[in-house]
């Protein structure tokens, strides 16, 4: 036997609890990868001298490193409030692309 179902925000208030400042630390590690990532391209792409495939792979993934962090820093800033709103998906697309392009960058320059 089923009661009524109840109206959407109805329910009881929402208790943050410990979510939000897991999804920041989440935010923060994974922002602390990108750098890691970022320095590295940085550094592999000077170590050979720096070419012009080189100088513009290292611009392009600071360019993404930058946009990524734009991203982290805004999620991590909306996360500090009471009632955190769900990641917009244009912010979730442009992490995910920074994230690939960060990679697709460092696999450029490894060979």
């Amino acid at each position: 036997m089923t009661g009524p179902v109840p109206e959407p925000g109805s329910g009881p208030a929402r208790d943050p609890g410990l979510q939000p400042e897991r999804t920041r630390l989440a935010w923060r590690r994974t922002t602390l990868s990108a750098t890691v990532a970022a320095v590295l391209a940085g550094k592999q792409a000077l170590h050979g001298g720096a070419t012009l495939a080189a100088t513009t792979a290292l611009a392009l993934s600071a360019a993404a490193w930058i946009g990524f962090l734009r991203v982290a820093h805004r999620r991590v800033r909306e996360t500090g409030t009471a009632r955190p709103e769900p990641l917009a998906p244009r912010a979730a697309l442009v992490a995910a692309a920074c994230t690939v392009a960060l990679a697709v960058f460092a696999a450029a320059m490894v060979f």
